[in-house]
């Protein structure tokens, strides 16, 4: 990086490097609040985070450059050390650059005197440069003359609902998280019970044999590794990771008291269908939904004591927008959640047909998966269907499933 600014007012260049590396933002001290509000600055840092390809925002004062080649120059400066990306330099009101390695020379001019003609403190138009960017790229993909054109629609688009493109896109991420944030409550819930039931075992793994401390060992591994997994999960979908390694961890669990208590060691079957919770089921019963017909489930010794006696089972219930409601029944987003116990080819498929409905006796009754056999055996000495493939799931293919 040169030494020396391309202007004595300028700040240095690298104040600048350190802040887009950080948070794709730089903003002059000499700027204002009253120049540029506190949500305005908050508006250009959300753009820059959700935009798809990297963009960064520079704002200096209007007394920093006097001409449009040393504003160039300061941020080919700048460039040369943060890398590729779009970059939105504004330096007062009339000195705008928007350089784009995704974008020709031409096309980003073309870009910068639409924003130019728009006046001082439209922020809402530059919050939508990443968007014009992303769609002008794929326009360019398919045709260069279509891409010319389209590049002239879409900078028409922008000057007149930059703003609620942007926030479109917000929605969308508002969304996701809320769904995050209720998926990792929920998995939390889970390894807080794995973790309290390991804490009941008393055991002294130097007075047992060798089989009963592997299985034991196995069990506090899968929970540590939920637990791991947990604080790191940024994506719904991540959480099938961290209900595997509980699957696994409660049957090791189950594996291990049956060892200390010189029984028989049970054979690996899904989780409980009514609530993953209970651990490895260890039966099929018949069991149907309000308004449903039956079908064969997993069940633990619990639930499947209630269904037989005609009592409602202990269903894993879930927060949804407010309400409470069986994890089955809680729409795509859980999809991952319930693939890590029974497995994603089966759960995608049952929770994409959830999409269509609201209770689960009429969201299966048109043909949930269509997906035929699910991947066969599902449980360790039994198919999860008693006795057929899963699915055939108690008399027909899972992707019937009309309950």
């Amino acid at each position: 990086m040169a030494a020396a600014p391309a202007s004595a007012d300028a700040p240095p260049a690298n104040d600048v490097v350190d802040a887009l590396r950080n948070e794709n933002v730089f903003v002059d001290p000499a700027v204002s609040t009253e120049e540029l509000p506190q949500a305005e600055r908050d508006a250009l840092a959300d753009a820059a985070d959700s935009a798809a390809n990297p963009t960064y925002y520079v704002i200096l004062g209007s007394e920093t450059f006097n001409s449009e080649a040393s504003v160039d120059s300061y941020l080919s400066e700048v460039q040369a050390e943060v890398g590729d990306g779009t970059y939105a330099v504004l330096a007062g009101s009339q000195n705008l650059i928007i350089d784009s390695t995704e974008l020709s020379p031409e096309e980003n001019q073309a870009l910068e005197q639409e924003l130019l003609a728009r006046g001082e403190g439209q922020v809402d138009t530059l919050v939508a440069v990443p968007e014009v960017v992303e769609e002008q790229e794929s326009a360019d993909a398919a045709s260069g003359v279509f891409g010319a054109l389209l590049l002239g629609l879409l900078v028409l688009a922008v000057a007149a609902g930059g703003f609620f493109l942007y926030r479109g896109r917000k929605r969308r991420e508002e969304q996701k998280a809320k769904e995050l944030a209720e998926i990792k409550q929920m998995a939390t819930e889970d390894v807080v019970r794995l973790g309290e039931d390991i804490a009941r075992l008393e055991i002294d793994v130097a007075k047992v044999d060798d089989l009963t401390r592997a299985d034991y060992t196995h069990a506090m591994d899968s929970y540590d590794r939920a637990k791991a997994t947990l604080d790191n999960i940024r994506e719904p979908e991540q959480v099938q990771q961290v209900t595997n390694a509980l699957e696994d961890g409660r049957y090791y669990m189950v594996a291990t008291r049956a060892r200390m208590a010189g029984e028989p060691v049970p054979e690996r079957r899904q989780p409980c269908f009514f609530n993953p919770q209970h651990g490895p089921s260890r039966q099929d019963v018949m069991w149907a939904p309000p308004g449903g017909t039956n079908r064969s489930v997993p069940a633990c010794p619990a639930c499947a004591q209630a269904v037989l006696s005609g009592h409602d089972p202990d269903v894993r219930l879930v927060e949804v927008d407010g309400r409470r409601r069986p994890y089955y029944d809680a729409g795509p987003a859980y999809a991952p959640y319930a693939g890590g116990y029974f497995g994603m080819d089966m759960m995608m498929g049952m929770f994409t047909g959830m999409m269509m409905g609201s209770m689960m006796g009429s969201m299966m009754g048109g043909g949930m998966i269509g997906a035929g056999d699910m991947g066969g055996d599902m449980g360790g000495g039994g198919d999860f269907g008693g006795g057929g493939d899963f699915g055939d799931f108690g008399g027909g293919d899972f992707g019937g499933f009309d309950f």
